[in-house]
């Protein structure tokens, strides 16, 4: 997965299709992400004595193939490729304009 926490990605396919995000945690062993303020779904919260209970919305995973980076010169979606840069070190490329991505 060539995906990284902070990147700005837009969801292509499934029922959050068009809205855009930041990556919040990259979960690698099940090739999922989690955006911030996509895919929301209700956690039920417990009272505890102290406090009431709570309905709070959360954000839930979305596979890894369903997602595709915003390239941050063209503000289009790209896909990734890795090259190695004049410093001999592998970066990761923006496909669409050829530009090396922040690391």
């Amino acid at each position: 997965m060539n995906l990284k926490k902070g990147d700005k990605v837009v969801v292509i396919a499934g029922k959050e299709k068009g809205k855009e995000g930041t990556i919040m945690k990259v979960l690698r062993d099940e090739n999922r992400v989690i955006i911030e303020d996509v895919n929301l779904v209700k956690h039920h919260q417990k009272s505890d004595g102290q406090n009431p209970g709570t309905i709070k919305d959360v954000e839930a995973p979305i596979h890894a193939s369903n997602v595709m980076l915003i390239d941050p010169s063209t503000k289009e979606k790209t896909r990734i490729g890795k090259t190695i840069n004049k410093k001999e070190k592998k970066v990761r490329v923006a496909k669409k304009s050829n530009k090396e991505l922040d690391d």
